[in-house]
């Protein structure tokens, strides 16, 4: 398994699907009110004459099972009609996302090479399934029609340039931060009984700021220098959101509490923004919830 490749290709993934959905969708008819077998084949057949490095293509119905012959110039292919294919990638996730999809890079049976199928869902006027057309094309060759221009080529390496600057810069602050909290509680050195409860306080603020931006900093750096982008579905960039803004929320809520500690002493006229503060924090807290229940929506619907 040529690894470069399959990185390559979860770069390009969008692209990817974008090239072969629109290869298929501007050629296949659909929502007609009787789809015929035979119209289909005969535009496969023709997006085959126009792109050689299509390796095969097949029909499934709507139960999955394959209805038609692997359509292939490979001299080692197989007949697969009557298969079922149920089970596949290709084609529980165009029957539950009702559109084009492409799959991951897999070993192909007919090359031994990794090979990425298309698959296209074909419905009725009444918006019946009917069909799922599939199309084998080798991920070699499909990486051949996406593959970046120089403006493109450029511009990402602008891109990660400047994305690089910022995460250290932000990770110089994060040192910073992280410096002057450890420092406002070791100024005393093993005389603890001098430390102030303020000073705690600050400390605890400043290292909580510290750890909420060397997290943002890590997802900044992975995803956009690195390029390790995870799958939609993945909770890594939400958990990274709810960690940053829980730092945030129990920093803001520390200094609030100082505050209102400060002004019963020395002003309690003054308690009214610590008052706003705790209700700022609040607020945050309830965009925190929202934000955590539409990302649930969201996965759940993906599921």
């Amino acid at each position: 398994m040529n690894l470069e490749e399959v990185s390559k290709f979860e770069t390009l993934r969008p692209q990817v699907r974008a090239y072969m959905c629109l290869l298929l969708g501007r050629s296949i008819p659909n929502y007609l009110p009787d789809p015929q077998l035979s119209i289909i084949i005969d535009a496969i057949k023709q997006i085959r004459k126009e792109n050689i490095s299509i390796e095969a293509f097949y029909v499934l119905n709507e139960r999955g099972i394959q209805i038609t012959d692997t359509f292939s110039n490979l001299p080692n292919k197989k007949n697969s009609k009557g298969k079922n294919l149920s089970s596949r990638a290709y084609y529980y996730k165009a029957v539950r996302t009702k559109k084009c999809v492409i799959t991951n890079p897999y070993p192909s049976i007919l090359t031994n090479n990794l090979t990425v199928t298309a698959s296209y869902p074909v419905y009725d006027d009444k918006n019946r399934l009917r069909f799922i057309v599939c199309i084998d094309i080798s991920l070699k060759e499909l990486l051949k029609f996406a593959k970046p221009s120089t403006v493109d080529l450029s511009f990402s390496f602008i891109n990660k340039f400047t994305y690089t600057i910022f995460s250290l810069a932000l990770a110089f602050v994060s040192f910073l931060l992280f410096f002057h909290g450890i420092k406002s509680i070791t100024t005393y050195g093993l005389s603890i009984d001098q430390l102030e409860i303020k000073e705690m306080f600050e400390s605890t603020i400043l290292i909580t700021l510290s750890l909420a931006i060397f997290d943002l900093v890590k997802t900044i750096f992975e995803e956009e220098v690195l390029g390790h982008h995870h799958d939609p579905k993945s909770r890594d960039i939400h958990r990274t959101m709810i960690k940053f803004l829980g730092s945030i929320i129990i920093a803001l809520s520390i200094e609030a509490l100082m505050l209102v500690f400060k002004f019963a002493l020395i002003g309690p006229q003054k308690i009214i923004y610590a008052v706003l503060l705790l209700g700022g924090v609040t607020m945050l807290l309830f965009g925190l919830s929202f934000y955590l229940k539409s990302t649930e929506n969201r996965k759940n619907q993906m599921d």
